[in-house]
């Protein structure tokens, strides 16, 4: 029988962690990991009060970035030999009803992963602008270089085949973490899909952190990892 991990990174999501898990329990009953990455805002008392005897907790002291936080959950699926890995975020921006779809369409496929931009919902809400350009943008670029021909280059919402995460070399800790993965799903030919789902924006404001809340910032940085990986890989690339 094959089992999965769940990996929800969590910094600073008080107000819907507890939520996020109780209704995600009606639709997954395998073991989740809740990676807590140095969160201040009380997260980790609300965590406490949880009793799920198939949930595991790390909690870090200080916050090492979303890419991190992934890259430690997907360790622990491979360590401890789980055959499959879901990434979801903690802020309803992913709805726990949606996990069966992406066992639906896994098939032959090594990831299959959610788009935001692939077809429109009812559930849709209007994105930031510098973020769907930024995306748009990415994703573009992305393209040139794979050919996977993806509508949305940074959800994180997906489903993975264990055995091909065993193949990366994933080592960028922040948000440009979705960049570097396909950069290198390209390079050991992992098989894609992208399945839909809502465009969901509790938060239109929520900060990435320092510099990054400026867009030509973001952007450069994104830049800068996307040329980094592809001459890592010696991978054609210009800007």
């Amino acid at each position: 029988m094959s089992r999965t991990l769940l990996i929800i990174p969590v910094h600073n999501e008080a107000p819907s962690v507890r939520s996020i898990l109780m209704a995600t329990r009606r639709y997954f009953s395998d073991h989740i990991l809740i990676i807590n990455d140095g969160s201040t805002d009380g997260t980790t008392d609300e965590l406490k009060k949880l009793d799920d005897h198939s949930l595991s907790i790390i909690c870090r002291e200080k916050n090492k970035g979303y890419g991190a936080s992934l890259i430690e959950g997907f360790q622990v699926a491979i360590d401890s030999r789980f055959d499959y890995a879901i990434t979801m975020d903690a802020d309803w921006q992913h709805e726990p009803c949606r996990i069966p779809s992406f066992f639906e369409a896994l098939d032959d496929f090594d990831v299959v992963s959610g788009s935001r931009y692939l077809e429109a919902s009812d559930r849709d809400s209007d994105a930031p602008l510098d973020r769907r350009s930024i995306n748009q943008y990415i994703t573009k670029l992305i393209n040139g270089v794979t050919h996977f021909q993806l509508t949305d280059s940074f959800c994180g919402f997906k489903l993975y085949r264990t055995e091909a995460l065993k193949r990366l070399s994933l080592d960028e800790s922040g948000y440009a973490f979705p960049l570097q993965f396909w950069i290198q799903a390209y390079h050991h030919k992992l098989r894609i899909r992208e399945i839909p789902v809502p465009r969901i924006y509790l938060d239109a404001k929520r900060s990435f952190g320092a510099h990054l809340d400026d867009p030509a910032a973001r952007r450069h940085y994104y830049e800068q990892v996307l040329t980094r990986e592809c001459r890592r890989w010696q991978i054609p690339f210009s800007l």
